[in-house]
C-alpha cells in the first residue's frame, strides 16, 4: 500500500475516515482562498475589469474587493489551520488535499460565473460588447477543476472495509 491509500501508523481506521474529510475540507478552503485571491489580483488589480459589486460607484466597488479579499483569506488561513492540525496528527493525504483544492476552487469559480455574474449581475469578467468567449473560458476552467477534483476525492476516499 501507498502512503496515499493506507491510514498512517496509529491512527485507527474510524478516525481515519475523519481525517479523510478533514484533509478534502482542508483543501476545498485552501482551494476557495486560492482562486478568490488569484481572481482579485488578477482581474480586480492587474487588469482592472471588475471589482466584486460593480452595481454603484467605484468607491463602493473598492470596499467591497475588499470585503471579497478578507473573506477570501479567511477562508485561505482556515484551510492552512486545517492542514496544519493533519500534518501534526500524521494524516495528510496530499492527494486527497489536492482534489479538495480543485473542487473548491471550482465550485467557486463556477458559483461566480454562474450566479454572481448572470443569475444577480452585480459583476462580469470583463465589460466588452460580447461577453460570451469570457463566460465559457471561466466557466468550463471551473468545470475542468471540479471535474479533477471529484475524481481524485473520489479515487482517495476511504474504503468502506478499511
Amino acid at each position: 500500500m501507498t502512503a496515499e491509500t493506507s491510514a498512517p501508523s496509529g491512527i485507527d481506521p474510524g478516525a481515519r475516515a475523519r481525517f479523510s474529510a478533514r484533509n478534502l475540507w482542508s483543501g476545498i478552503l485552501f482551494g476557495i482562498g486560492l482562486i478568490a485571491f488569484i481572481d482579485e489580483t488578477v482581474f480586480h488589480q492587474l487588469l482592472h475589469w471588475h471589482h466584486f459589486y460593480d452595481l454603484a460607484t467605484p468607491d463602493i466597488g473598492l470596499v467591497s474587493d475588499g470585503f471579497f479579499h478578507a473573506l477570501s483569506w479567511t477562508a485561505t488561513v482556515g484551510g492552512l489551520f486545517l492542514l496544519a492540525d493533519l500534518r501534526r496528527r500524521n494524516a495528510f493525504r496530499q492527494t486527497r488535499w489536492w482534489g479538495g483544492v480543485l473542487i473548491g476552487a471550482g465550485a467557486f469559480q463556477l458559483y461566480d460565473g454562474l450566479v454572481q455574474h448572470k443569475l444577480f449581475g452585480i459583476h462580469q469578467i470583463r465589460y466588452v460588447p460580447d461577453l460570451l468567449v469570457y463566460d465559457v473560458l471561466w466557466n468550463v476552467t471551473a468545470i475542468v477543476f471540479l471535474v479533477v477534483g471529484v475524481i481524485l476525492a473520489v479515487r482517495t476516499r476511504p474504503s468502506v472495509t478499511a
